[in-house]
């Protein structure tokens, strides 16, 4: 599992690692956010209303979920069980709440922190976004400070200051021949 605050650019590293090595498998979250330019519903995310998520949550189709910067988010169930019953490589980009839920339910999943290089540059990336209204940004960045307190709960950090670079250390701890 790949975590880290939002900007720090788990995306760009995860977009490296898959050209590279297509046969890692990246689960696709759902989320109650709406799409952004150039977002596809099944690709970033699946892209679902308020009452579809909370049903998957009572089904318990969602191996975890959580909600972050007030939109809900989880990660569908079968289909990572599917990938880790055939010996598949998985990796899910989650962010702090998941990655706790999936260690207790996966003891045996291993986490890894994208950090930036200071928090200045994660502010700089997530402002250059040109995305969100500034108080989005800020409560980005509040929950950034709380997520970088928890790198030591994870087995890996890897610090995000060049995207190739990065996904060179992901590869190795996926180790992917």
């Amino acid at each position: 599992m790949l975590s880290g605050p939002s900007g720090v650019g788990k995306g760009s590293v995860i977009a490296a690692v898959r050209r590279r090595h297509p046969q890692v498998w990246l689960s696709v979250s759902v989320t109650t956010r709406p799409p952004r330019p150039g977002e596809t519903d099944g690709v970033e995310y699946h892209f679902v209303d308020q009452a579809e998520y909370d049903r998957m949550v009572e089904a318990g189709e969602l191996l975890e979920h959580a909600t972050y910067a007030g939109n809900s988010y989880g990660t569908p169930k079968q289909p990572v069980l599917d990938k880790i019953a055939a010996g598949l490589p998985a990796l899910l980009e989650i962010e702090l709440q998941g990655a706790r839920q999936v260690k207790a339910a996966m003891p045996e999943a291993h986490l890894v922190f994208l950090a930036p290089p200071s928090f200045d540059e994660l502010a700089r990336r997530l402002t250059g976004r040109g995305t969100e209204e500034p108080e989005r940004v800020r409560r980005r960045l509040d929950l950034a400070r709380i997520e970088m307190a928890a790198e030591d709960e994870f087995e890996a950090v890897i610090v995000n200051d060049d995207v190739e670079r990065a996904a060179d250390a992901l590869v190795a701890l996926l180790k992917i021949p």
